[in-house]
């Protein structure tokens, strides 16, 4: 018996590390965040065809959820692991202290947010036309001005991407502003060639919202399609600093705020999967 209980503790290691699943290394990540919808207004929805087509040709997370109300705190736990003690859509703001790009940047990677009807590269304005600037956290901090890219700087050639885009729709596209429909089918027209190249070019894209409507407590649609994952549905409980957890373990960063708190993503990539 003894002797068991010493082989035991001797290989536990061993057997833990076979069963483990690590996480893969995308060549490119691009985030998606669209506005202000649950996940039952998502989800199943005809006005969503696209939407829905991604759910099913990647991984759905059946308990997605926003950390908080209103809409700016959210994007600040996706980008630094915080809100920053902000809980309003307050703007202009100038913030400090770490964030998903900087990381990036220090580990001699790569970062750009495009941010939809913004009118020019560093723009530090709050509101021009449909663009609004407290859905581009990038935005807050001074050092980022050159990462803070117009959507029409989205190359065409997606090898040419950064290691890690955040995509920011306008207020008519994210369907804050726009209806459910018209969101999708922005969706469709500029993220779909991306969905479809990624399936086969080591990448990943992620679809997700910044908080719900109100009323379905805080629960949202949060998608994940690319070359290493699983298609199928996820039941694990997930939020913002979830998504940025497993974003830094991906590319070996230091893990931002309450993301240190959070396990990074499981149980959806493929066994063949890049791994860092």
């Amino acid at each position: 018996m003894r002797m068991f209980a010493l082989f035991a503790l001797l290989f536990a290691p061993l057997a833990t590390s076979a069963v483990a699943d690590p996480l893969p290394r995308p060549d490119h990540v691009v985030i998606v965040v669209m506005e202000n919808k649950a996940y039952s207004q998502i989800i199943e929805n005809l006005d969503a065809p696209y939407i829905n087509e991604l759910a099913r040709g990647g991984v759905l997370f059946t308990e997605s959820y926003g950390v908080t109300h209103p809409s700016q705190p959210n994007y600040l736990a996706l980008f630094s692991g915080s809100t920053r003690g902000i809980g309003s859509n307050a703007c202009p703001l100038e913030l400090q202290g770490d964030n998903l790009a900087g990381v990036l940047l220090a580990k001699g990677l790569s970062f750009i947010s495009y941010a939809e009807s913004m009118p020019e590269a560093g723009f530090d304005g709050c509101i021009h036309g449909a663009y609004w600037r407290k859905h581009n956290p990038a935005a807050n901090w001074k050092e980022l001005a050159a990462y803070n890219q117009p959507f029409s700087a989205f190359p065409q050639d997606y090898s040419q991407l950064p290691a890690v885009a955040l995509v920011v729709p306008d207020q008519r596209h994210d369907m804050h502003d726009g209806s459910i429909a018209e969101g999708d089918a922005w969706l469709a027209q500029n993220i779909r060639p991306y969905a479809q190249w990624a399936m086969t070019h080591n990448s990943l894209l992620i679809v997700t919202w910044d908080e719900d409507n109100g009323w379905n407590g805080n629960r949202v649609a949060t998608i994940f399609v690319g070359a290493m994952v699983k298609p199928g549905t996820s039941a694990r409980r997930i939020d913002h600093y979830t998504v940025l957890r497993t974003i830094s373990g991906m590319y070996g960063l230091p893990y931002l705020g309450e993301s240190a708190r959070a396990k990074p993503i499981a149980g959806i990539w493929r066994a063949s999967a890049k791994k860092p």
